[in-house]
């Protein structure tokens, strides 16, 4: 079985959306236990990837290949690093949370939608795996269908505009993702990655290939300026909907950037490291500020979304500065650690908020926050939670929220002060609309009767959210064993920074 864990982890999802399927609107009850049983299946297996996999390794491991298209040489490749592990882990663990989540909240088709959302979840899983870019980029696409679908069925009032806007996005960038690929499969032959890595390019091609590269992979983070489908999908979309796209599909873009930017384009990448770190400041300081005026709940935290993934990025390419400008490794791993931790931990912290968000929505089928007030005086089981993700989401220490950005700032003092200034002010503002979003809406005298009415939480949403918290918490506290899993993978990835092609 080991010897394709990877194969099983994609394919256990998908194949197990076909019984939900049958189940049939006439038996919602079968389908969601159904899916439910596949996704604990499915986070089981993936617990296996953590026993198999050796962190004290940088290769690829686990390592899978299959003859696919003969004709293009293309293959069937999977393998995984600790970076990969550490993702498919936190996707696995989503899932199961996302279906408890949906439990009685999707009444129409509910067979439909949770067989959607495995589907997506083993689309994922092999992205994060691939090591053929072909099977990539397919993987890649294929993971717009399914949300496309959560979105125009089960999405809000405007639906159908934030799914084509979702679509036309993602789809503009991918083009240039696979122009950029068929060049390279010119120049090599093949489609694997390892193989492209190798390659020898000259600055003009890198140039040309990096910017391909970057459009594909940062409408996916999404970066400023091709940030502005997020926040519409978010809306629109279902609440396991936003919690997937937020926790999981943001993260493709920045592996997309790890796996193919920084060793197929090391060169590009440093030369233009600069451009990188001035957008990941603006989403950082700016964006922040564009959160602070919102009033609808989930708008505010899909642009705290965009904001957080800015320390990524600015994790991942202040490591180019640190590695090429000061030959200084040791920040470098520190930086581009913090990138990975951050990556983790968004997951954890956005899928949280919005999930919160969703349980209101669900007692007063509203997310404005005018509407809101006093809620924690009917709810105070909820308050406790809702307030432990929002300190996460203003990094306090001690959740998962600060190790991250903590690290991807004193990487960047390193590299220059005043780029650390500009990452810390996103503390400040970050507890700015975060703490207001909290007064507001908990805190204070009930001035709607509909508040009054609402019910505290339920068992389910108790265990969802809880696990949740479990996960903030832990990695807030003990970040050691996820850096431990990371640390061969991202020591590899620094040393890949310094190789010239040039």
């Amino acid at each position: 079985m080991f010897n394709h864990l990877l194969s099983l982890l994609i394919w256990l999802p998908v194949v197990g959306a076909i019984p939900v399927l049958l189940a049939g609107s006439a038996r919602p009850n079968l389908a969601r236990w159904l899916s439910l049983l596949v996704a604990v299946l499915a986070f089981v297996a993936s617990l296996f990837l953590l026993v198999q996999y050796n962190p004290g390794g940088a290769a690829m491991q686990l390592v899978e290949s299959h003859l696919w298209i003969a004709s293009w040489g293309v293959h069937y490749g999977l393998a995984v690093d600790g970076i990969s592990v550490a993702l498919i882990v936190m996707t696995t663990f989503v899932g199961i949370l996302v279906i408890a989540g949906a439990w009685e909240v999707i009444q129409d088709k509910p067979h439909q939608y949770m067989a959607a959302m495995l589907i997506l979840e083993g689309l994922l899983i092999g992205v994060f795996c691939a090591t053929d870019a072909l099977l990539f980029y397919a993987l890649f696409e294929a993971i717009l269908i399914p949300m496309f679908i959560l979105i125009g069925i089960w999405g809000g009032p405007r639906r159908v505009y934030a799914t084509l806007k979702f679509f036309i996005y993602t789809f503009f960038g991918s083009v240039f993702m696979l122009i950029a690929l068929l060049y390279l499969y010119q120049k090599a032959g093949t489609f694997d990655i390892a193989t492209l890595a190798a390659l020898p390019l000259t600055m003009k091609e890198q140039s040309w290939v990096f910017f391909a590269f970057l459009i594909a992979f940062a409408i996916k983070v999404p970066m400023v300026p091709v940030h502005t489908w997020l926040p519409d999908a978010h809306v629109e979309a279902p609440t396991g909907g936003s919690v997937v796209l937020a926790a999981v599909m943001l993260k493709v873009g920045t592996y997309g950037m790890l796996r193919f930017i920084l060793p197929i384009v090391p060169d590009a990448g440093a030369h233009f490291a600069w451009l990188i770190i001035v957008l990941s400041l603006i989403a950082i300081v700016y964006i922040g500020y564009v959160a602070l005026v919102q009033e609808d709940m989930k708008k505010l935290v899909a642009y705290s979304s965009v904001a957080h993934m800015g320390f990524v990025t600015l994790g991942i390419f202040i490591a180019f500065m640190l590695v090429r400008e000061q030959g200084n490794t040791d920040m470098a791993l520190l930086g581009m650690q913090g990138a990975m931790i951050q990556m983790i931990s968004h997951g954890f912290v956005s899928g949280a908020m919005f999930t919160c968000i969703g349980v209101m929505y669900d007692r007063l089928h509203t997310r404005q926050i005018k509407d809101y007030g006093g809620l924690i005086n009917v709810m105070p089981w909820f308050g406790f939670f809702y307030v432990l993700f929002a300190m996460a989401n203003c990094g306090l220490p001690g959740t998962s929220g600060f190790v991250g950005e903590f690290m991807v700032i004193l990487s960047s003092f390193s590299a220059n002060p005043w780029i650390a200034l500009f990452a810390a002010f996103t503390l400040i503002i970050g507890a700015g609309y975060t703490l207001w979003l909290v007064k507001r809406v908990l805190w204070g005298e009930i001035t709607n009767p509909h508040v009054a009415e609402m019910k505290e939480i339920n068992a389910r949403e108790t265990f969802v959210l809880g696990a949740f918290a479990a996960a903030v918490l832990a990695l807030g506290i003990w970040p050691q064993p996820l850096v431990h899993l990371m640390d061969g993978s991202v020591a590899q990835l620094v040393q890949q920074l310094a190789i010239h092609k040039i």
